[in-house]
């Protein structure tokens, strides 16, 4: 019996199971062979060893007899379920490699971070990994890499920052609410590195408690700048044409971009209010409203869409603060015009339906307003240049608003009132910056979007810039200006700017000729890769290009990061911290960009 209790290994089979008095085993103490001490045992077989090396020396080194084969943990494997010897386990290294890409996914594509604990994922994640032990980090652990990752990020764009090569850095903001009804203040920076590419990238999504008068937007912007670094590098402040920015710009010693794409909107709202398209879009909203508040009627217009051959897409109704919403319903509504008709017939209902004159009206209009949204669709974009396009642009639907012999009085009425209101509106706006960032632009350069006269002007305003970076002037102007404020700098350098004094030396003057002469590129061409080419022979004059193309046309990258916060605050998730509002937003839009 004994034989049969003996354990091996450490033990040298020198232990066995106690055994009670009725004869029944006692898995929890074990009965040293050599002194009969009873000692407890919980599967571990250390403070046996240690009893037989240190009281026992030889029977510690006797080996093991042939039929001392079995041992308690065997013993006890009867009284056991049996479990799988061979289940794979993932590695330390492959288990945080696969939570950091968690938190990447969460924070880029702006997840929920209690995502971690849903049963689905877990699931997932452990057939993935062939690992059904595995379990996903929770939410603490997700937040924490997030924080890392953040200031990871937030590091390397701070350290590029840094550098010389983004000589000017140009800025946009704007002011947000939430679904938790907070007000955040959203900054983003644009500039041109040394490689010539152009850079785009959220600097914050911050937390604002006072109301937005123009001193508390001014020192928001300020702050934003000192945090980064770049108060000393700022050219341009994009924002939309609100009295508080208009304001807040004026307290600021940097120039102002305007955002055209809201000078756009307005300029076609108010035409459209004051033309005679009115009546037409009041029937055509009631239209739209009729399907989008009755799924069955829904229903029916598709069933007629698809009896005609067409689509079975929903009406769109257009909302006063989205762009181009009343091209795009005006459009779905003429290509459905049979469906929607034909559904109508079949129902009972109090609409207006518009007359053939009418719709004659609509089609007209979307021939009016198709530029109108290809032009801010192209002056919206972040990742191409668009400042030197504004001109060309706004010189494109002057052209297309012109009054010809077939139009209607209401297309004449739109007309006239598109044009005044336009001009109006950008009459305060930095025409000059457009326009010198035209002549920078090696597609536009010919100005043939400006007048003769004005031509000339452009190309002086760029040679006094030539003369202003010449580095003895600049060595004169330093004691002059090192101890005055930013206003009295920016005052200095309009007039400087201004100035038709010549060069000295010729040398400015003969490399402006020199890219005077140069042939105009293809409007498919970047000009970024053009000035990549030639910055080495254009010197100077490729200093200027980087500062005055890197600037956006519009404040849409504001916009779009707005767009970007509201999937993170959402209804379920309005109770966010600002700070984690903050790191989420940026790192999601600098993930998204850099991918």
């Amino acid at each position: 019996m004994e034989a049969h209790l003996r354990v091996v290994g450490p033990m040298n089979g020198k232990f066995v199971f106690h055994k009670r008095p009725d004869g029944t085993i006692d898995k929890g103490k074990v009965v040293c062979l050599e002194c009969k001490k009873e000692f407890a045992y919980h599967r571990s077989s250390s403070s046996l060893a240690y009893h037989l090396n240190a009281k026992h020396p030889a029977a510690s080194a006797a080996t093991a007899s042939s039929e001392d084969v079995s041992n308690i943990a065997s013993q006890s494997k009867a009284f056991r379920q049996t479990k799988l010897e061979n289940t794979p386990r993932m590695s330390k290294s492959a288990t945080d490699r696969l939570t950091n890409v968690i938190a990447k996914w969460i924070a880029m594509n702006c997840r929920p971070i209690n995502i971690v604990e849903d049963e689905g994922l877990t699931e997932v994640l452990q057939i993935a990994s062939n690992d059904p032990s595995y379990k996903p980090p929770c939410r603490t652990t997700v937040t924490t890499k997030i924080s890392k990752m953040y200031d990871g990020e937030k590091k390397n764009k701070l350290e590029i920052l840094a550098e010389d090569s983004p000589n000017c850095v140009a800025i946009t903001g704007d002011h947000w609410t939430s679904a938790g009804n907070h007000s955040y203040f959203g900054v983003t920076g644009h500039f041109i590195d040394s490689e010539w590419n152009l850079n785009s990238f959220a600097l914050t999504v911050m937390r604002t408690e006072t109301r937005h008068f123009a001193d508390k937007c001014a020192e928001q912007f300020l702050k934003v700048a000192n945090d980064w670094g770049i108060e000393n590098k700022i050219s341009t402040i994009g924002t939309d044409s609100a009295a508080n920015m208009l304001a807040a710009m004026r307290a600021l010693p940097y120039e102002h971009i305007a955002c055209n794409a809201h000078i756009l909107q307005r300029t076609i709202t108010v035409c459209l209010d004051s033309s005679g398209f009115v009546g037409v879009l009041a029937k055509c909203r009631k239209i739209v409203g009729h399907f989008k508040q009755s799924p069955a009627s829904t229903t029916e217009l598709n069933q007629q869409q698809v009896a005609l051959g067409k689509k079975s897409d929903q009406l769109i109704q257009d909302v006063p603060t989205r762009w181009n919403s009343t091209l795009a319903m005006v459009s779905r509504l003429l290509c459905n015009r049979e469906a929607v008709q034909a559904t109508l017939d079949q129902q009972n209902h109090r609409l207006v339906l518009p007359t053939e004159a009418e719709w004659a009206k609509l089609q007209r209009l979307e021939l009016l307003l198709e530029p109108c949204k290809y032009v801010t669709e192209l002056l919206g974009g972040e990742a191409y240049v668009s400042c030197s396009v504004v001109l060309p642009a706004f010189r494109h639907l002057y052209r297309v608003m012109d009054i010809t012999d077939d139009d209607p009085a209401y297309v004449v009425k739109f007309k006239n009132a598109f044009q005044k209101d336009l001009a109006a509106r950008r009459a305060n706006g930095n025409e000059i910056w457009f326009e010198v960032a035209t002549a920078l632009d090696p597609r536009f350069k010919d100005l043939k979007c400006l007048p003769r006269e004005k031509r000339e002007q452009v190309w002086t305003i760029l040679e006094n810039m030539l003369q202003a970076a010449e580095p003895r002037r600049a060595d004169s102007l330093q004691h002059s200006t090192e101890d005055d404020g930013p206003a009295q700098k920016k005052r200095r350098s309009e007039l400087l700017l201004g100035s038709d004094s010549d060069s000295e030396d010729g040398i400015e003057s003969g490399e402006l000729q020199r890219y005077r002469a140069e042939p105009s590129i293809s409007i498919d061409d970047c000009p970024l890769q053009w000035w990549y080419a030639h910055s080495g022979v254009y010197e100077k004059l490729s200093v200027l290009a980087q500062k005055y193309l890197a600037s956006p046309a519009t404040s849409v990258p504001c916009e779009r990061l707005f767009s970007l916060a509201g999937h993170i605050v959402q209804k379920k998730r309005a109770a966010l911290l600002p700070e984690n509002v903050t790191r989420l937003v940026c790192l999601s839009d600098w993930l998204r960009k850099k991918k």
